[in-house]
C-alpha cells in the first residue's frame, strides 16, 4: 500500500502503480494539493496534453484523475508525475483489476551513463521483479508516430482469477526519461488503453 511520499527518482511510474494497485481496498485518499505550474494541461475532462514532450492522452470516459494527489511530495529536480488516472478510485474495493494509466518524467542525469531508452530497462525490470511482477517476453524497440520508444511488458498474478497486465513505454527526450505505464486486467484492454496515447507531428511551416 502506498502510504508515503516516494521520491520520484527511480522507476517512479512502476513504484506508484505497484504500491497503489496492490492493495486497493486499503488505500486511503489524501487531500489534493494543486501544483503551482503543471507540466500537463487538461483541455477538457478527457484529454491530457503535454507540450513539453509533445504527447497527448485521451482519458477513458468516467475515469478518476488523481494526478494532483499523487504528485504531492515530488522531489524538485528529480521527476514529475504528469498523469495518474484510474478506472475507479484507488481506495474503492473491487473484484477486478483497477485499470490505470501513469505518465511520469525523470531526469536522465539520475542514471549515470544513460544515453537511450533501452538503458532504462535494467532499473525498470529490477523494480518490477521486486514488486512481484514477472517479465512477459523480451523488451523491444518500436516507433510510435515518429517517436522512438522501447516497450517492456510485465505480469503479476493477484489470485487464481486475476492477473495484472502492465506495459511501460519509455521515451528519452530533452534530457528526461518519460515513462508511459498502462495497467489492465487483460491484453485486449491494455491495447485499448495504449491506443489513447498520441504524439504531435512536426509543426508545418507558417504561411
Amino acid at each position: 500500500m502506498y502510504t508515503d511520499h516516494t521520491p520520484m527518482n527511480r522507476g517512479v511510474a512502476l513504484v506508484l502503480f505497484a504500491c497503489v494497485l496492490s492493495s486497493p481496498a486499503q488505500q486511503k485518499p489524501r487531500p489534493a494539493t494543486p501544483p503551482a505550474k503543471p507540466a500537463a494541461t487538461h483541455e477538457d475532462a478527457q484529454l491530457c496534453r503535454n507540450t513539453t514532450f509533445g504527447f497527448r492522452y485521451q482519458i477513458p470516459y468516467g475515469w478518476v484523475d488523481r494526478t494532483s494527489e499523487m504528485r504531492e511530495g515530488n522531489e524538485a529536480g528529480k521527476g514529475e508525475l504528469l498523469l495518474a488516472v484510474f478506472e475507479r478510485p484507488p481506495e474503492a474495493t473491487g473484484d477486478t483489476i483497477n485499470s490505470a494509466v501513469v505518465i511520469a518524467s525523470e531526469s536522465a542525469a539520475s542514471y549515470p551513463g544513460l544515453k537511450k531508452a533501452q538503458d532504462y530497462l535494467g532499473p525498470l525490470t529490477e523494480l518490477a521483479l521486486a514488486k512481484g511482477f514477472k517479465p512477459e517476453g523480451e523488451p523491444y524497440a518500436l516507433e510510435v508516430e515518429g517517436r522512438q520508444l522501447v516497450r517492456a511488458d510485465f505480469l503479476k498474478t493477484m489470485n487464481d482469477k486475476l492477473t495484472m497486465h502492465q506495459s511501460t513505454l519509455v521515451l528519452v527526450a530533452k534530457g528526461q526519461i518519460v515513462s508511459f505505464t498502462f495497467i489492465a486486467g487483460s491484453e485486449d484492454e491494455l491495447d485499448d488503453l495504449m491506443d489513447g496515447l498520441h504524439f504531435s507531428l512536426a509543426k508545418p511551416s507558417s504561411h
